[in-house]
């Protein structure tokens, strides 16, 4: 079902800062900086030969990845998204197997204007998985 890793996610509480510190000293090409209000986040990518690394800081008090930052005050690997053909089907199946989604399992567009749905961490070994619709065909 799930098929490449298309991202890792690191939330971070400067934006612009870790952008600086991935393009001047690590050399990595990183995106402009991308608000997400249905997602409560501003985020800019970094573009790797094998993957992409995803950049978050929270936008607006309300932003889960506030409540992360709560936590871990430094930033830290957020999630893991990886890849699927078909979203709606992925999540009719994970449901199906009592495996419980955020947002009441209800797909919203992400980062890349795709279908993205998110699994509990309790059901996947403490880590967030976010699953993004990407059709080989695109």
């Amino acid at each position: 079902m799930i098929d490449r890793l298309n991202h890792v996610a690191i939330a971070v509480p400067q934006l612009e800062a870790a952008i600086e510190r991935y393009r001047d000293s690590l050399g990595a090409q990183v995106s402009p900086p991308t608000d997400l209000p249905e997602h409560g986040v501003r985020v800019a990518f970094i573009e790797l030969i094998n993957t992409r690394i995803e950049l978050m800081e929270p936008l607006g008090d309300d932003s889960p990845i506030r409540r992360f930052l709560d936590a871990n005050p430094d930033g830290g690997i957020h999630h893991l998204c990886y890849e699927v053909d078909d979203i709606e089907t992925c999540g009719s199946r994970l449901a199906a197997d009592g495996i419980r989604l955020l947002a009441g399992g209800i797909a919203k567009d992400g980062a890349h204007g795709r279908p993205v749905l998110f699994v509990h961490p309790k059901d996947t070994n403490g880590c967030l998985i976010e699953l993004e619709e990407a059709p080989t065909n695109i």
